[in-house]
């Protein structure tokens, strides 16, 4: 999964869209962003931009992550929606599969991050220097050797989610930088999928929530 970067040739899936923002459902293994270099240049925003030529960046999903993604079709919308971002007003939630029996049902991760610089673009736990982060989380299952679980990050740090299972000894299963052994070999994916985001739309502020059901 971090070897040669071969994205799916999946067409875009809309879950809504109207003049001022459209959200999609991102399929795993493909960036959100263009990476350095021409073959990292297919990516959602490029796509996106194909079909709505306004459309403007509003936040990212890691390259492995799938799931709900909201991009801008207008400047205004652009601001309004980064903000929302920007002061933790939008409400994510995930869903993921980790190793182990996570215990107890719920509870909180409050671990700061840091970008782990000979090794990026992994992230680590540095509690000198890192970045306040914190998630939340409730189990929904327990499965044989594996946890399901929702994650509601409180705060959108790069890989947070990742690293604050891995700190819990549960790391996400099929993750290629911070799973290990059986964890990580035996899955064509990272097991995480942005489920559902909470936000208000940029004309009126109207609260709304957009879900896409995870594919695992």
């Amino acid at each position: 999964m971090t070897d040669a970067y071969n994205p799916p040739d999946t067409p875009l899936d809309v879950l809504h869209e109207d003049m001022h923002l459209v959200i999609l459902n991102k399929p795993a293994g493909l960036l959100s962003v263009p990476g350095k270099g021409d073959h990292l240049a297919d990516c959602l925003l490029t796509r996106v931009e194909a079909a709505f030529p306004t459309a403007l960046l509003v936040h990212r999903l890691d390259r492995d992550t799938s799931g709900v993604m909201v991009f801008a079709l207008t400047p205004h919308a652009q601001r309004h929606l980064g903000l929302q971002f920007e002061k933790r007003q939008v409400k994510k939630t995930y869903v993921a599969r980790v190793f182990g029996r996570l215990e107890p049902r719920k509870g909180t991760v409050d671990l700061p991050l840091i970008v782990d610089w000979p090794n990026r673009p992994r992230q680590m736990v540095c509690h000198d220097t890192g970045k306040p982060a914190q998630t939340d989380w409730r189990v929904t299952r327990y499965d044989d050797g594996e946890t399901r679980v929702r994650l509601m990050p409180r705060t959108g740090r790069s890989h947070q989610l990742r690293v604050h299972m891995q700190a819990l000894g549960h790391p996400i299963l099929g993750d290629p930088f911070y799973a290990e052994g059986d964890a990580r070999d035996g899955y064509d994916r990272l097991m995480l999928h942005s489920e559902e985001l909470r936000l208000r739309h940029p004309d009126g502020g109207v609260g709304m929530a957009f879900k896409a059901k995870a594919p695992f």
